[in-house]
Formats: C-alpha cells, structure tokens, sequence
C-alpha cells in the first residue's frame, strides 16, 4: 500500500496500544470489524474519513490528534517524532527503562 495508509497505519496502532486496548476493542469501539484494524495497522487498508473519525472517537482522541504534525514536511524532527511515537507505545514502566537508557547514553557519548 502507500506511505500514507502506512504512517496513518502506524499512528492507530501506537494510541491503541497506549489506550491499552487490544485490536478486537478497539474495533468492537469503533464499530468496524477487528480484521480491518490489523489491515489498516498494517497499512494494508486505505481508511475513509469517516472510518478514521470513528476511530479515533474509540481512542478518545480527536481526528486533529490522529494527524498532528504528521503532513507537516517537517524532517529536520522526523526522527525525535519516530522516537516519541515508539517509546510512547510501550507501557510507562518501560517507558522509564528506555528513558534511563537515553539518559546513560547520551552521558556516556559527553565523557
């Protein structure tokens, strides 16, 4: 599919996962079978606007959130935005371990 279905793909998955809920709740939420949500997840799937807002409703966000920053051909953040979006999928335990692991790391690299 195309970089667009991929990246909106992405960004379902990462508030779903940081809403905790599985793809099955997510869809039962939204009212769209749970099978759509692994293809659109997986950019498999081109989502209506419609489809998004309901959604995105699901993961109490709103349709803006969904998007932000995300058509804004902003490269020079392109990677602390990649970053952002996978460390804030995991649960905040681990959160703390990557944000620890930053820390070491860039304390090592100034000695």
């Amino acid at each position: 599919m195309n970089d667009m279905a991929y990246v909106v793909g992405e960004r379902v998955r990462n508030y779903r996962l940081r809403a905790g809920l599985t793809q099955m709740k997510l869809a039962e939420k939204a009212g769209v079978h749970h099978t759509y949500i692994g293809q659109l997840e997986r950019g498999e799937k081109n989502a209506t606007l419609e489809t998004i807002e309901k959604i995105a409703r699901a993961l109490n966000i709103s349709f803006e959130t969904l998007f932000e920053a995300m058509l804004s051909g902003d490269t020079e953040n392109s990677i602390a935005r990649e970053i952002y979006e996978l460390v804030t999928a995991q649960p905040e335990k681990d959160q703390k371990v990557l944000l620890d692991l930053i820390k070491r790391t860039v304390h090592y690299r100034h000695l």
